[in-house]
């Protein structure tokens, strides 16, 4: 199975646990999965494991796929680390950028803005995936790198549900837009600044993320 299809099939059953389609505490059965999205076991076996690894889900012995709730707070709390790491990334790509680096940033920033005026939400989450990357691979820190995918993994869920706010995508395109600006400018504080403030959540932006994930 190709991995866009692999993908695929993990957005879908993500996408019904965001839904609500799929409850927390619900078992999730292979077999049952398989059949709604006429893949082999295999597949669904792969995808429910990449679901456990970022909390999704839980995999159980005996009792298989559950789905997890985090609840809000948990989810706040892992933005607000995500946000610091963030900053950080921006920095040192503001001070270590090299001429490789500000064209990977440059290519993956045009095609967050191809993705954002076709209002693609999954679409553009996934080149604001490689755009993020760009800036983590511009720091040129491995562990800090390490740590920012790790944690970028985890958040998936909600940071997609997140682009589906009324406005949100044209918003994180012009948030993207100012921080290249400071990376290729060499400023690093503003980069920082502008990164922590691109990946938090808080006021308003926390309140519809809460109210997405109620009407879940």
């Amino acid at each position: 199975m190709s991995e866009n299809v692999g993908r695929w099939l993990r957005d879908e059953i993500e996408n019904s646990i965001l839904s609500n389609e799929f409850s927390p505490g619900e078992r999730l059965d292979e077999t049952v999965l398989a059949t709604r999205f006429g893949v082999s076991r295999t597949p669904v076996r792969e995808a429910l494991m990449q679901l456990d690894a970022i909390g999704l889900i839980e995999i159980r012995p005996r009792r298989g796929a559950i789905v997890i709730d985090p609840g809000p707070h948990r989810v706040y709390e892992m933005f607000e680390v995500m946000a610091e790491l963030e900053g950080l990334a921006g920095s040192l790509a503001a001070r270590r950028l090299d001429k490789a680096s500000r064209e990977a940033i440059t290519a993956t920033h045009a095609r967050c803005e191809q993705s954002a005026a076709a209002g693609d939400s999954d679409a553009y989450y996934y080149d604001n995936e490689e755009f993020h990357k760009a800036i983590y691979a511009a720091g040129r820190s491995d562990f800090l790198e390490e740590q920012c995918l790790q944690l970028h993994r985890r958040l998936r869920p909600y940071r997609r549900l997140q682009l589906r706010v009324r406005n949100r995508l044209s918003t994180s395109f012009l948030e993207h837009c100012a921080i290249v600006d400071a990376i290729f400018a060499g400023d690093g504080d503003e980069a920082r600044r502008l990164l922590r403030g691109h990946v938090g959540i808080q006021g308003e932006r926390f309140s519809d993320l809460v109210a997405s994930m109620a009407a879940r």
